[in-house]
């Protein structure tokens, strides 16, 4: 019978000649010779790489006050000095792996003539002769020395473990070996699993811990004491015994330590805080770092409030079970917790479009961009995809104060006239979009104030057209949208697709008085050694002049108090705030972006798969609670901001609201009290003869293209 299929039908033969290869050599020169011929033409590793050589570590990602959220990295490791190590860990560990590290040379030719014997004995291989280093040999050149039990493999660990053992001292050596070893629940050196494990640094650990770390080394998985608890005790007793016969723990220690009952520390895996933001995150720095993310164990503190993330989750969860709870009119979809149930009993979808409910949630500080709060779906582990951030989805109303800030740029103000009255176009097709109004009714000439608090949407589309589509787009652009956004009439009302994050993040413009804000989540990133190795700028650019953006806040106030957004205001949240309700006439999308001065907020709810929510669904109704619950929440526990300063370049004036003039006592329209940027405001009276206004368009001569009659929100082609 030929050699290999011996050994591949009794593969103990083969670990016997491997024992009798080792043990003939001794005093005999002949492993050497063996080493000569296996390791010539460099095929086993050299160590001088072990110089600079450093285990890979995770990376640390922290919250913007400092505290700890999750790791990345393939191997889940923080290096640890020796001296760091409690000396009834390391005792614990030698006494298990290799009682006699510090006598030998990198092989324990005494072990392997016992090993010799025991599977002579046994007839099959039942103990192995591996030493800490040849341990650490086949561990830091994994990909150059096999894991297989073979001659080969055996022969070169014994090779580089003699090579390391002539170069560095046992300390150093223990020391790799206690910070490479893995000791499983993807846990790699003895200060991650203690973390992991018992939730504390390895130096804190008592003797039971110790041992139980230990007794990992034998089978990281067949002793994992998360999984098998009994098991894993019963190893560590066999350890605490073996320490006890070495003499490393008195019989009294021993015994103590051997009734400790297992006390594990509560489960905290990676991705519990804030998974949709650390993935973010993670692709940020994959694209910046990429293979040194995982294996440096960098520091990247980002701008995470973990008390705003939470309030976020509860507020975004707790309205989007409403809606399905029917406590806003009939639902009639699958619902979350159906799904989940479905689920369990082996009947979910495991689609990439949930088809659940779902919402996203993104809270901003203006004054810097820094992102504290970011939710991109109800389920990170059943849907990992990324609303917030990835998502496109038509904006609806939100867009809006986009196109009054351009009607506010170009000189005109709150008081303007505007006519919300039917208006018809013609498409490419040849056939006619004839825009609607949510309620389908249309309330005629109006102040350009109060069409935004009511979210009119042929006012608004009048007064795009006035100001036009490129300053719209181009406005748009510098509010810090990047999709593309056609030149159809369409987009005044939100047509156009954007990201959430560009849409939430372009509302710093309004909280700033002018000043944009790009949103962003990584402070700075420091390395292993606490040397700042990236700290991305932050971008700033002024949009619009704090005159023109104060106009702009003090209309949008009026949303939350007597508008679209009342619900705020009636909810009893008080803190001076604007901000504006978003709904697409399908009824597929609902928001409500929100901001005070140092907080911008917004909500977004639809499904993955476009339809409607509920019969009339608003934005009003649907999404706001979820903004005024998180508000009201994070205002309990922080400083309520003060309201926006009017500038000195605002003035005052007392306007007839029929016609937006100067009111005079001949004026038979309603007398308010309006806002403008000086040089503005107008200096007619209401009686006075003037020509018509450019909000007032015949319909009959608009011919532009604009959109598919079959779908109000579906734009021509280009």
């Amino acid at each position: 019978m030929p050699v290999t299929t011996l050994l591949s039908r009794r593969p103990w033969l083969g670990w016997l000649l491997v024992l009798a290869t080792f043990g003939g050599a001794v005093g005999a020169g002949g492993l050497a010779g063996a080493w000569t011929v296996i390791c010539r033409e460099g095929r086993c590793p050299s160590i001088a790489s072990l110089e600079q050589y450093v285990p890979r570590q995770t990376s640390k990602v922290y919250a913007a006050d400092g505290r700890f959220i999750t790791e990345l990295g393939l191997e889940r490791r923080t290096l640890v000095r020796l001296q760091d190590i409690p000396k009834h860990v390391r005792d614990a560990v030698i006494i298990t792996e290799d009682k006699r590290f510090y006598r030998h040379g990198g092989i324990d030719y005494w072990r392997i003539f016992g090993a010799l014997a025991r599977n002579v004995r046994a007839g099959s291989y039942v103990q192995g002769f591996s030493t800490i280093t040849m341990q650490l040999a086949r561990n830091v050149f994994s990909d150059r020395i096999s894991r297989e039990k073979t001659l080969l493999r055996k022969i070169k660990e014994g090779r580089v473990a003699t090579a390391i053992e002539k170069r560095y001292s046992k300390d150093k050596i223990l020391e790799l070996y206690l910070n490479q070893v893995y000791l499983g629940n993807g846990a790699y050196g003895v200060e991650t699993a203690s973390q992991r494990y018992f939730g504390k640094g390895v130096r804190d650990l008592t003797v039971a811990e110790g041992a139980t770390l230990a007794g990992l080394l034998k089978g990281p998985e067949r002793y994992n004491p998360r999984r098998f608890a009994d098991r894993a005790i019963q190893r560590r007793n066999t350890v605490l015994e073996l320490m006890r016969r070495g003499g490393a723990v008195s019989d009294a220690d021993a015994s103590l330590s051997k009734a400790f009952p297992l006390q594990l520390a509560e489960r905290t895996e990676s991705g519990d805080i804030a998974p949709y933001f650390v993935e973010w995150v993670r692709q940020e720095l994959d694209a910046h770092f990429g293979k040194r993310l995982y294996d440096e164990g960098l520091k990247v503190y980002t701008t995470l409030d973990v008390d705003m993330q939470l309030a976020a989750e509860r507020s975004l969860e707790n309205q989007l079970a409403a809606i399905e709870a029917g406590r806003h009119g009939k639902y009639s979809h699958l619902t979350y917790e159906a799904y989940l149930a479905r689920s369990a009993e082996g009947g979910g979808t495991g689609a990439a479009n949930s088809p659940y409910l779902q919402g996203a949630f993104v809270a901003v500080d203006p004054r810097t961009g820094s992102v504290r709060a970011l939710v991109g779906g109800r389920d990170f582990g059943d849907s990992k995809f990324n609303r917030a951030v990835q998502a496109l989805r038509q904006p609806g109303s939100t867009f809006k104060p986009i196109v009054y800030a351009t009607a506010v740029h170009e000189g005109f103000g709150p008081a303007q006239v505007v006519d919300d009255s039917p208006l018809s176009m013609d498409q490419v097709s040849g056939e006619l979009w004839t825009p609607q109004n949510y309620d389908n009714k249309f309330m005629g000439a109006m102040p350009m104030r109060r069409a935004l608090y009511m979210s009119r949407n042929l006012a608004a589309i009048r007064t795009g057209m006035v100001v036009g589509e490129d300053a719209v787009i181009t406005m748009a652009r510098r509010f810090g949208i990047g999709t593309p956004i056609p030149p159809y009439p369409s987009i005044f009302i939100g047509s156009a697709d954007v990201y959430p994050l560009q849409m939430i993040g372009a509302y710093s413009v309004f909280a700033n008085l002018g000043l944009r804000t790009t949103p962003h989540a990584i402070v700075k990133v420091e390395n292993a050694k606490g040397k700042v190795v990236w700290q991305p700028s932050l971008e700033r650019e002024a949009v619009l002049s704090p005159e023109e953006a104060w106009l702009m806040v003090s209309m949008m106030k009026d949303v939350v108090v007597r508008g679209t957004g009342a619900r705020i205001w009636s909810s009893g949240f008080r803190v001076p705030a604007g901000g504006k309700t978003g709904t697409t006439n399908d009824g597929a999308d609902v928001w409500f972006i929100g901001y005070t001065a140092d907080l911008v907020a917004g909500v977004w709810m639809g499904f993955d798969k476009p339809q409607k929510i509920k019969a009339n669904a608003q934005g009003g109704e649907l999404a706001a609670p979820a903004w005024a619950g998180f508000m009201t929440e994070v205002y309990r526990r922080k400083p309520q901001p003060p309201d926006w300063p009017r500038p000195d370049g605002v003035v005052v004036r007392e306007i007839d609201a029929a016609t937006g003039r100067l009111a005079t006592s001949a004026c038979t329209g309603n007398v308010i009290t309006e806002f403008f940027v000086q040089g503005t405001e107008p200096t007619r009276t209401c009686t006075d003869a003037v020509g018509p206004s450019p909000f007032v368009i015949d319909s009959a001569r608009l011919s532009r293209p604009a959109r598919d009659t079959t779908n109000p929100f579906k734009l021509p082609p280009p």
